[in-house]
């Protein structure tokens, strides 16, 4: 059992890589996507603290062990004329579950938005996911049923990159 002040929530430093990819994967088999994890350490660590910025990522650390994450990046709303953050990922081990830890990494990030006076946080979650979507409407979350989200990856990507 973590005690709140056992928890640590931080932001991700560099040599936290590795661990951070292998939470990733925990993640990845939680959802049963294992086989979508195509990335790597190294290539995380480079999007994380390369010369180009493209995510940003927080840890939460219970006795000195990393136990959950949350992975996010800006967005822009253009009705509100301010940036926004769109939360990737927050994944939990599930023997640290049901203990204030999700909690705490969604929170921090909603410290962040308005630290950074950004007009909206907005994430996705997966429809079978139950548990999740009570624990984010606990929190105040809306689940919109109106919006779909729309993706284009690898060949698709490259064919649509070469219309004319």
């Amino acid at each position: 059992m973590t005690s709140r002040s056992n928890l640590i929530v931080r932001f991700a430093e560099p040599t936290d890589h590795s661990i951070l990819f292998k939470l990733i994967q925990g993640l990845a088999e939680y959802e049963k996507l294992s086989h979508a994890v195509t990335g790597n350490a190294l290539e995380l660590k480079e999007h994380l603290f390369g010369s180009h910025k493209y995510i940003e990522a927080i840890l939460a650390e219970s006795a000195g062990q990393a136990v959950g994450f949350a992975l996010f990046f800006h967005n822009y709303s253009t009705f509100l004329t301010k940036p926004g953050i769109y939360l990737e990922d927050l994944f939990v081990l599930p023997e640290y579950r049901r203990q204030g830890i999700g909690k705490a990494l969604l929170s921090k990030v909603a410290q962040i938005a308005v630290e950074r006076d950004c007009g909206r946080l907005e994430w996705s979650v997966l429809d079978w996911n139950e548990s999740a979507q009570e624990f984010y409407r606990s929190m105040g979350a809306s689940i919109l049923d109106d919006w779909r989200i729309c993706r284009v990856t690898e060949d698709g990507l490259t064919r649509l990159g070469a219309v004319n």
